[in-house]
């Protein structure tokens, strides 16, 4: 995991620094130094440009052109507040201009031919939404400073951002209470199966689909089997026999009361996703409760979601610390739970609604974000355009599922899951892929986490 600070915290963090800012301005200015000749590939003869405003982001610019041209850079610098309507040429140009700190819009002059590379974040990029605000430089890189900022992982920070660097300058960020998901993660926080493991150890059962909704069940079930569940039941309420994958074991529920039939034998499974194609009939909810209250770790998507509505479940909120819910909404969703839309700062979005539903909320988008009801929060970037197909929340679903009955931590199963998910629609192919792509190479994206190299 790599930290994730917000502006605020950051200015905590500096605040409480027991080194003099003109030390740690020395060290920032230092990192900025060293990527720059990276990017130049040397010293003699380059040209850059620095772009500095007048806070200590400017500051690290300013200093970091000191220390270029000691090595032989011819570095300019010019205050972000008087720029010419282009800019001179140059190798490399330093966006200094402004900091995470900053309001309003930055107009600059068109984006140079040559690579630019920003200091913390690139100027006019939200350092808490990732908005864009004016027409900002897209950097080739970017060094951040001792841990990532929620607007470099999410909205327009990464496609402005390029390729981003955190360095090291000494500050203790063991406030922070954001990360974003490593490769090495998921391995770390999904239980393998042991030597003496049996079909009911990691046994997942999937209530979902209706009649003329069989494709979210199907889609769900087998992304959980996919997804290493040793027995997946597949029930749909009110069939007698749903459309299940072969390998599931498909099994009928009533249209009414099907909640407390699956709470009396969720015993036996490790988790229970309850869902994808249900319906929204008026005793849903209820039968939601009923579920919930057997103690099993249940993962509620689609209309289950809209089911549960703005009032949450009395057997989420009253689970106390340890919450085994997890809900899975895409925006809409979200609106139902909450009775507004996420707005841009989705990292706070995510926790109000799992504060206020008391359980993992996991809020779907180009930037996945999973929260716990303290306040604790996993950005998850794996993924791309590719998910963004119709049953691809229902595989989703069925991966959480199947991390959850393998004993992985709410929180932590939940983000693997998501992480995993967006590398799975990476192997799928790079065009026409469908959720069913999807869940069949879920095994092959799990293998491929295992390499330092593997996508996100």
């Amino acid at each position: 995991m790599i930290p994730i600070v917000t502006p605020t915290e950051m200015a905590a963090v500096d605040a409480a620094a027991t080194e003099p800012v003109d030390v740690l301005i020395r060290r920032a200015a230092g990192a900025v130094a060293a990527e720059a000749v990276s990017m130049l590939g040397g010293t003699y003869g380059r040209r850059v440009v620095v772009v500095a405003g007048k806070g200590n982001n400017g500051n690290d610019g300013r200093v970091a052109a000191r220390l270029l041209a000691r090595d032989g850079v011819r570095a300019v610098v010019l205050d972000a507040g008087e720029l010419p309507p282009a800019m001179p040429q140059a190798d490399l140009y330093l966006d200094a201009a402004f900091g995470t700190g900053f309001r309003g819009t930055w107009d600059p002059p068109p984006q140079p031919m040559a690579p630019v590379l920003a200091v913390d974040i690139p100027s006019g990029i939200s350092g808490l939404t990732g908005d864009a605000a004016g027409s900002p430089w897209h950097a080739a890189r970017t060094v951040t400073f001792a841990a990532l900022k929620p607007g470099l992982v999410q909205a327009d920070g990464p496609g402005h951002s390029g390729e981003v660097v955190v360095a090291d300058i000494g500050l203790d960020v063991s406030v922070a209470s954001g990360w974003l998901v490593e490769s090495g993660d998921v391995a770390a926080w999904v239980p393998s199966r042991a030597a003496d493991d049996h079909k009911w150890r990691h046994a997942v059962w999937v209530v979902a689909g209706s009649a003329g909704m069989q494709g979210a069940g199907w889609l769900c079930a087998r992304s959980a089997g996919r997804a290493d569940a040793s027995y997946v039941r597949a029930s749909s309420p009110g069939l007698e026999h749903p459309d299940a994958p072969r390998e599931a074991v498909g099994t009928g529920l009533p249209a009414s009361g099907w909640g407390r039939e699956v709470a009396d034998g969720a015993a036996r499974f490790g988790a229970v996703v309850v869902g994808p194609g249900i319906g929204l009939a008026s005793h849903v909810r209820d039968e939601l409760e009923a579920v919930v209250r057997s103690g099993v770790p249940v993962v509620l998507d689609a209309d289950a979601l809209r089911a549960v509505g703005q009032e949450p479940l009395a057997a989420t909120t009253s689970a106390g610390d340890t919450p085994t819910v997890v809900m899975t909404p895409h925006d809409g969703e979200y609106e139902s739970l909450m009775g507004r839309e996420p707005g841009a700062d989705r990292f706070a979005a995510a926790r109000a609604a799992a504060a206020h539903h008391g359980c993992i909320v996991l809020l779907k988008g180009p930037t996945t974000v999973v929260a716990d009801p303290g306040g604790s929060v996993y950005a998850v970037r794996s993924g791309d355009a590719r998910l963004a197909t119709a049953g691809s929340g229902d595989v989703l679903s069925g991966i959480i599922g199947a991390h959850l009955a393998a004993g992985a931590q709410p929180l932590r199963g939940a983000a693997a899951a998501a992480y995993l998910h967006g590398v799975a629609g990476r192997v799928a192919g790079e065009h026409g892929v469908l959720a069913g792509d999807i869940a069949e190479v879920i095994g092959d994206a799990r293998s491929l986490l295992a390499d330092p190299a593997a996508p996100g």
